[in-house]
């Protein structure tokens, strides 16, 4: 017998009993985005490598670590697994010239690959739903994005599961005062920082601020605090944005170490947390990108968006048992004898086209193990046709979820018969 063969580990199949989970929380995400004006792009999983370098930053845990890339045999051309969906989304928009004279509402759902250790909620195939509103300088899109994720929490029945985190990250000049300052500050603490923090010290200074070790949580607070350098315009969209917020009675905690671990944010950035997934606990993030576009090659223009870890919304949909059974077809069709195979296809379409969904028995089993499969499939009926049923044209329904007896009905009347099983 040959050896099996495997998946990648931290790349999963996802089992049917699984997916119709998954069918449930996409249909509830399709609805959610066409409700806030949002259209679909749809982008490659591979991307040429400097696109990512350019747009997430050379220091970033990301590019450093977690990339797959490779070089096209072809011609040599260093090509990359996404590992985030903005900067494919953004280069789509400045290739096919999608900001000339308008703004954009864009979502986008698929898998991102990041090569990490695998662990609950944190895969190295995994799946995200995002968002980039672009073209809009002010705080109202800001708003609207955290309105709409407060919504989607609502829709799900999470919102008691989840808080809401802030921060503002200035523009370029303030962020680089707050830059000097905090590495001054950093170099006095040298002698206490960890391997990454002493590596970040003068590349990424910030983002040793957002560290998880719990040794330098003291350092980190007392740090000086961006806050601190914004200018009036900068403060004046956090103000803004904040007021909104609060307007709209979407509760927030202001988090001055939230910095997000990728380059291009600027001005909002933002996190929903929750503390039902153990060490994963963010499950949604994102934040404002004004320069991205023209970093990209296009013209400047402002952005904010989003991105969404779906396996993590799902692990905190089973956690609090918010998921929807698996369900099977509506009708499950037993059928033996002459003619009957036939008759019950007939059957099976007549249904289909009303609206049903129909599992046929397919091949030879008798009555007794056809009605065994039928109770398992989870169908809410199964209709029994043997060949007196054939030469009648008649049909037998055995209600198989409802304290019902059976009946028999002419072939004719079956679709209203089946109808009163269908909730």
């Amino acid at each position: 017998m040959a050896q099996k063969i495997q998946a990648v580990r931290g790349m999963n199949d996802v089992l049917p009993a699984e997916s119709q989970q998954w069918e449930y929380f996409e249909t509830v995400l399709r609805g959610w985005l066409h409700d806030y004006g949002y259209a679909n792009i749809r982008t490659p999983i591979v991307e040429p490598t400097p696109l990512f370098v350019r747009s997430i930053g050379e220091v970033t845990d990301i590019v450093e670590k977690e990339m797959y890339s490779f070089e096209d045999k072809l011609n040599g051309d260093p090509l990359t697994l996404r590992p985030e969906g903005t900067a494919g989304t953004l280069r789509a928009v400045v290739e096919h010239n999608l900001l000339y004279n308008t703004t954009q509402k864009l979502w986008y759902m698929g898998p991102m690959y990041r090569h990490e250790r695998p662990q609950k909620g944190r895969y190295r195939q995994f799946h995200q739903i995002g968002v980039e509103a672009l073209g809009m300088a002010g705080p109202d899109i800001d708003a609207e994005i955290i309105a709409m994720t407060a919504d989607l929490w609502q829709r799900l029945g999470l919102a008691a599961s989840v808080q809401l985190e802030i921060n503002s990250l200035g523009n370029k000049e303030e962020r680089a005062a707050h830059r000097e300052a905090l590495i001054a500050y950093l170099e006095k603490h040298v002698d206490i920082l960890d391997e990454d923090g002493k590596r970040r010290l003068y590349s990424n200074p910030l983002r040793v601020l957002d560290t998880k070790n719990p040794a330098l949580q003291d350092m980190a607070n007392n740090a000086p605090r961006l806050a601190d350098y914004l200018g009036d315009t900068s403060r004046a969209h956090y103000e803004g944005w904040k007021a909104m917020i609060s307007a709209l009675g979407i509760p927030f905690v202001e988090n001055p170490r939230l910095v997000r671990g990728l380059d291009y944010y600027n001005l909002s950035v933002f996190e929903w947390v929750t503390t039902e997934l153990g060490a994963q606990g963010t499950v949604c993030a994102g934040g404002r990108y004004d320069g991205l576009i023209e970093q990209l090659g296009g013209k400047p223009a402002p952005g904010i968006g989003f991105g969404m870890g779906m396996e993590r919304v799902l692990l905190l949909l089973a956690e609090k048992g918010l998921l929807p059974a698996r369900r099977g077809a509506d009708v499950f069709i037993v059928n033996q004898g002459a003619g009957a195979a036939a008759y019950a296809m007939q059957l099976a379409q007549s249904l289909r086209a009303a609206g049903f969904s129909v599992v046929q028995n397919m091949g030879d089993g008798s009555f007794k193990s056809q009605m065994k499969k039928a109770d398992g499939s989870g169908a809410l009926v199964a209709l029994i046709i043997g060949e007196n049923e054939v030469a009648t044209a008649q049909v037998a329904i055995k209600p198989l979820r409802a304290e019902a007896a059976q009946e028999t009905v002419a072939a004719a009347d079956v679709v209203a018969a089946v109808s009163r099983f269908k909730s």
